[in-house]
């Protein structure tokens, strides 16, 4: 089997199916309204307090964390449930598993946002 060419058309349409797996996100999962209020949030008290550029991408790589657990959480969520929709403890530890690592990153998020803004907003 012999590899497929590169395919411009094709590559739009992978950006086309991730898109629509952000839609799905938000439509499946209340939190990511959560998410997306502190990442307005925390991006406009970027530009208010005029952060450093490594402060920014502190910022960034903490919020695009976030956001990358949420939607592996998703995604390992929405796989348990196709696998079978009984209560078993195996997918509950999975699931919780997955949820851990969303509250975990945006534990971190909130101490990397602490550390930026409360020095900037105590020095007002």
């Amino acid at each position: 089997m012999q590899p497929k060419k590169f395919s411009t058309k094709e590559r739009f349409k992978s950006f086309t199916y991730a898109w629509g797996g952000v839609k799905l996100l938000f439509q499946s999962e209340h939190n990511t309204i959560i998410h997306l209020v502190l990442t307005v949030i925390a991006v406009v008290a970027g530009f208010m307090l005029s952060i450093s550029r490594i402060e920014w991408i502190a910022l960034i790589i903490v919020i695009a964390m976030v956001w990358t657990a949420e939607l592996f959480n998703t995604a390992i969520e929405k796989t348990m449930d196709f696998i079978t929709k009984e209560r078993l403890l195996q997918i509950k530890l999975i699931k919780d598993v997955a949820a851990a690592a969303v509250l975990i990153t945006a534990i971190a998020a909130v101490v990397v946002g602490l550390l930026i803004f409360i020095p900037k907003i105590i020095s007002l």
